[in-house]
């Protein structure tokens, strides 16, 4: 009977364990495809770039439509004090470049510019 109760408490524990497991968020890393229409939008920053208004939240560009937002594309050339949590460097053919969901930034004095590679 003895045995049978340690048994029955390591079988509770793992079992414990892989529902613990199995209730794991993952984050997908990716750009949202150009086009998507959100209505809401956590903390953006407002980045106004050759006379168009651009919104910046998450390392995900948007322009404003309306009381919504529409995902952008990355506009080259733009220019940011600080890059996106999570951010990673990379190099491509020598240089060295910081991307975040598929968008490449270059470092410029203590700025950061969006540049296609």
């Amino acid at each position: 009977m003895k045995k049978f109760k340690i048994v029955l408490v390591i079988i509770a524990f793992f079992g414990a364990l892989s529902a613990s497991n199995a209730q794991r968020v993952v984050k997908v890393k990716v750009y949202p495809k150009h086009g998507t229409v959100v209505t809401t939008v956590h903390k953006p920053r407002l980045v106004i770039h050759n006379g168009i208004r651009y919104h910046l939240a998450a390392g995900v560009w948007y322009k404003a439509r309306g009381k919504k937002y529409v995902v952008a594309a990355a506009p080259r050339g733009i220019v940011i004090k600080s890059l996106p949590r999570g951010h990673r460097v990379v190099f491509i053919k020598g240089r060295k470049y910081f991307a975040y969901k598929g968008v490449h930034y270059q470092r410029i004095g203590r700025t950061y510019k969006v540049v296609y590679v």
